[in-house]
């Protein structure tokens, strides 16, 4: 898409985000420690339909964080086709995941943190607020979920 390109509706663009939902691997996830000290790395994620399912050892920076904030904001690589998404975090240890997650997951990205020698948790983020846009033409109508409810 080029800036000459017309913007997108609203419905097309909820479209485009669950389309990159299902098809990315990776995500930036964005967190603070509880002096505001932010923290930025991209992890895998699997989108369930209604949650992204992220792994990660629970001492590291991402996996406290997470653990006391209980909120992120995620966004996918390019610069010039943005979708972020704020969410609320919901943490399950390898022993408490649903099985359906963890092998979804496993299937994705090849990866099983389960079967891993060190300790991972199961982060569970659920969307509640979700903007999308290319280039600036596209700013107005960015938003597409508040509150947990998609607008669209």
């Amino acid at each position: 898409m080029t800036i000459m390109d017309e913007p997108r509706s609203p419905e097309r663009r909820k479209r485009d985000v669950l389309d990159r939902l299902e098809r990315e691997t990776d995500v930036w996830v964005a967190s603070a420690d509880s002096d505001g000290v932010p923290c930025l790395v991209a992890l895998w994620f699997v989108w369930d339909g209604e949650a992204l399912w992220m792994a990660t050892r629970p001492g590291n920076p991402t996996g406290r964080n997470l653990r006391a904030g209980r909120l992120t904001r995620l966004t996918f690589g390019d610069t010039r086709d943005v979708v972020l998404i704020d969410g609320e975090v919901d943490v399950h240890t390898d022993d408490e995941v649903p099985v359906a997650a963890a092998e979804a997951f496993r299937a994705k990205t090849g990866w099983d943190p389960r079967a891993d020698s060190a300790a991972y948790s199961y982060y569970q983020v659920r969307p509640v607020a979700v903007q999308a846009w290319h280039e600036v033409h596209e700013l107005p109508g960015r938003h597409l979920m508040r509150s947990g409810t998609w607008l669209v």
